[in-house]
């Protein structure tokens, strides 16, 4: 049997989807009516109740399901989240340092009512350029950011639109034109630290990699401020930035030997003067925290020798990335009371590879 009117088929090999005219039609009203009722709010309210069931009716039979694009556009908004991700490659692993900020953005996207739409600066054909990439991240109504080295030039000009963004981390290079969701780096260090004292040890190594990203800056500074409180000097040798590559046995056995009892590392991204701490150790047959304690400032993505739950703090990445989700859809909604520079406090893990000095 052949189909007729707007319910027919386009080419005799797809149906057509119902439009609001069909709903019209079938409940006997115009449609500029449908499309009061349909869209809801203010505008439709001294509409008869009797009107309001027959058009939803009619909907209903036709299966009409509204233009999310049209919807969207008439709402001025798209009802899309940007993620903007500085990584090299999407993370996709469990244990990739990044996945609990994700599920955190994922789970309070969805809880606001919005969708995630994922930008990248990677692709398998190698780098594009950021600028080309961030030119794209306008069409979301406002952008997470998420990595360790923001491209400072690019954002610059972003922050001169008028897109609400919100940076996962600490960054004050913008002052009040970027808002931001980041861990309170430099509590959680001096915490690690006066637990190191408190376990006894009066001589602590710092080594951290040779980057002036926020994280590693908070961190060291979080670092010496521990060390102040605890009355522990720090001198020219007490912080030690490394790649990694000059980290020997004989280098760490050097140390031992000048009465270091403790070493603190950091956490990042490549982990880099963390892991090599770790090989020079192994190499050297040294057992924490049988004869070196060790306390690390973040969460590796290596955990202790032996598997051993490492000494230190963890960050609220889950909760972080939930925290930069509410604070964007805030400012996509226009409120002015939200404190755009939020610090969440980490923490502090007493682990196993810490103890008391012998």
């Amino acid at each position: 049997m052949k189909a007729t009117g707007g319910l027919g088929r386009s080419g005799g090999s797809r149906a057509s989807r119902p439009r609001q005219a069909d709903i019209a039609r079938l409940a006997g009203v115009s449609q500029p009516t449908v499309s009061l009722i349909l869209g809801g709010g203010s505008a439709a309210v001294g509409i008869a109740e009797d009107t309001r069931r027959k058009v939803m009716a009619a909907a209903e039979q036709l299966g009409y399901m509204p233009d999310p694009i049209a919807k969207r556009l008439a709402a001025g908004q798209n009802n899309l989240l940007g993620l903007y991700t500085f990584t090299a490659t999407f993370p996709t692993e469990m244990s990739h340092a990044y996945y609990p900020f994700l599920v955190g953005i994922e789970q309070e996207t969805a809880a606001q009512g919005y969708d995630l739409l994922m930008f990248i600066a990677s692709s398998t054909t190698g780098e594009r350029p950021h600028a080309e990439v961030l030119n794209r991240v306008r069409l979301a109504d406002g952008c997470l950011f998420l990595g360790r080295h923001l491209p400072v030039p690019e954002m610059d000009r972003l922050l001169a639109t008028d897109l609400p963004v919100v940076y996962i981390g600490r960054h004050d290079d913008f002052g009040d034109r970027l808002p931001y969701v980041g861990a309170d780096y430099v509590s959680a260090s001096a915490d690690v630290v006066r637990h190191l004292a408190g376990l006894g040890h009066r001589k602590i190594l710092y080594v951290r990699e040779p980057d002036e990203a926020i994280t590693s800056v908070d961190r060291e500074a979080g670092f010496r401020r521990g060390m102040a409180e605890c009355g522990l000097p720090v001198g020219r040798e007490t912080v030690v930035r490394t790649d990694g590559g000059d980290l020997t046995p004989d280098r760490l056995r050097s140390w031992h030997g000048e009465g270091v009892t403790a070493i603190v590392t950091e956490a990042t991204d490549t982990d880099a003067a963390h892991l090599a701490l770790l090989a020079a150790a192994e190499q050297a047959g040294y057992r924490f925290p049988e004869d070196l304690s060790l306390a690390t400032l973040g969460t590796p993505q290596r955990p202790g020798p032996g598997q051993t739950p490492l000494t230190g703090f963890a960050l609220p990445r889950r909760e972080m990335g939930a925290a930069a989700v509410r604070l964007l859809t805030g400012l996509i909604a226009g409120d002015r009371t939200l404190s755009r520079h939020q610090l969440m406090s980490c923490e502090l893990e007493p682990g196993g590879t810490a103890g008391p000095v012998s």
